[in-house]
């Protein structure tokens, strides 16, 4: 009998409340982890399956690849026709979908707890025997290209921010984040039928997935139904390593670009972070809510509603996910009409520089403990993110403020409104 190479006891995590969350996980010879918590609140289950593939994984002159595959997994497998997916799982009454980062691609459904079964079927057949013909991969690549037409260059600041968040890093030395998640139309053009087999061959794989399980279900009933439809895939040789060299303080790096499709001139801060694995996370957590996130933010309070400098304004973290590589923290505002730019990039450089010269006010950082506190309760946060963030103090937050927010330590981004586009997406002025 194929089952679990390795097992673990049943932990329970305290969770917000005092309930505890249970789980337990598995893994399968062939390398395909297993996580599972069991619910039985309402009758349906929830299925995640992760692969460890994204546009980090991905090398040059093949840009996009990961999420061309976000589209390419829907389009049939040996026993599975095209369309026979996501028509069993919604027929059931459920959903499905997929996202792709720069560390990870993944796909999910919700279904009645009797469709277990069929997803677990679907999931296992297109990771083993997924069709890809030169029919399929033409479609599919005409879809992402249009993607990015309407999503990246067809819309006003689209490419300033998505290309915006690869220029901190060097492609020469850290392709894996240098490049986009969606990809550039030359790659994409000269991609072959070859090339995107090769990728699947590569990273799709029991040894490069986790699948979660969560809701209600019966636990020796999903270890059976796993052990069936999995465990007969075969193990693949490991993927390479992903391999980037950067640099913090590198000095700053100052780019204009013109944007036909804006009506309003924009400054877009890029500050290069450490992996989401580093102590300093926490604190650059909150350090973000307290100067971009919400009504009470120092952008939104000074920049937008006291000086009126802009409409709108806001901070985040690796905007599509966590990295295990290094990252991006990002501070952006549009300027409010008839404000130049370069004021309104002075101005919010006056919000970054005075987190790295004075303390947060107990009131902001309770603010954004609180947040946390309310709005993060996924397991891994309950066994140990939370009291992690809970341990920051405004010195932290001024510490990694004066360590990551240095000008020395930012790509400086201002976007003009109107005029032709220019012959290179963020050529410098």
């Amino acid at each position: 009998m194929i089952m679990a190479a390795v097992l673990l006891a049943p932990i329970a995590l305290e969770g917000q409340g005092g309930s505890a969350v249970v789980y337990e996980s598995f893994t399968l010879p062939n390398g395909l982890r297993v996580i599972y918590s069991v619910d039985h609140t309402t009758p349906i289950v929830s299925v995640d399956l992760w692969y460890d593939v994204g546009s980090r994984n991905e090398r040059p002159g093949r840009s996009g690849f990961a999420h061309l595959f976000e589209h390419l997994m829907f389009e049939g497998s040996a026993h599975a026709p095209k369309g026979l997916h996501s028509h069993l799982i919604e027929s059931a009454g459920g959903q499905d979908n997929a996202s792709t980062a720069e560390d990870r691609t993944n796909y999910f459904a919700t279904i009645p707890s009797n469709y277990l079964n069929v997803v677990l079927w679907l999931e296992a057949d297109r990771m083993r025997s997924l069709v890809i013909t030169e029919q399929t991969f033409h479609n599919q690549r005409e879809t992402v290209k249009e993607e990015r037409r309407l999503r990246v260059d067809n819309e006003p600041y689209g490419a300033a921010f998505v290309d915006g968040m690869t220029w901190p890093f060097d492609s020469a030395t850290c392709f894996p984040y240098s490049h986009s998640v969606i990809g550039s139309m030359e790659d994409l053009n000269t991609a072959t039928l070859a090339d995107v087999r090769i990728f699947f061959n590569t990273y799709y794989a029991p040894n490069t997935a986790t699948l979660v399980v969560t809701g209600d279900f019966r636990p020796l009933e999903l270890r059976r139904l796993v052990n069936q439809y999995f465990a007969p895939v075969p193990r693949h040789s490991d993927p390479p390593p992903v391999r980037c060299r950067y640099d913090f303080h590198p000095g700053v790096e100052r780019r204009t670009i013109t944007d036909p499709r804006a009506n309003l001139p924009a400054v877009l801060r890029f500050y290069r972070i450490p992996p989401h694995a580093d102590p300093d996370t926490p604190a650059l957590g909150l350090l973000t809510m307290i100067l971009g996130d919400g009504e009470s933010s120092r952008l939104n309070v000074t920049v937008v509603r006291r000086d009126r400098a802009a409409l709108g304004a806001q901070v985040s973290m690796n905007p599509y996910d966590a990295r295990r590589g290094p990252g991006i923290l990002l501070a952006l505002a549009v300027a409010n009409q008839g404000v130049d730019a370069a004021r309104l990039d002075t101005l919010v450089g006056q919000q970054v520089d005075s987190l790295r010269t004075t303390l947060v006010t107990p009131q902001e950082l309770q603010k954004a403990l609180h947040h946390y506190d309310r709005f993060h309760s996924s397991l891994a946060e309950i066994n140990s993110d939370l009291d992690r963030y809970l341990a920051v103090t405004a010195d932290d937050v001024r510490r990694v403020a004066g360590k990551y927010l240095d000008p020395a330590n930012m790509v400086n981004v201002i976007v003009l409104p109107g005029g032709a586009a220019q012959g290179k997406t963020g050529d410098a002025q």
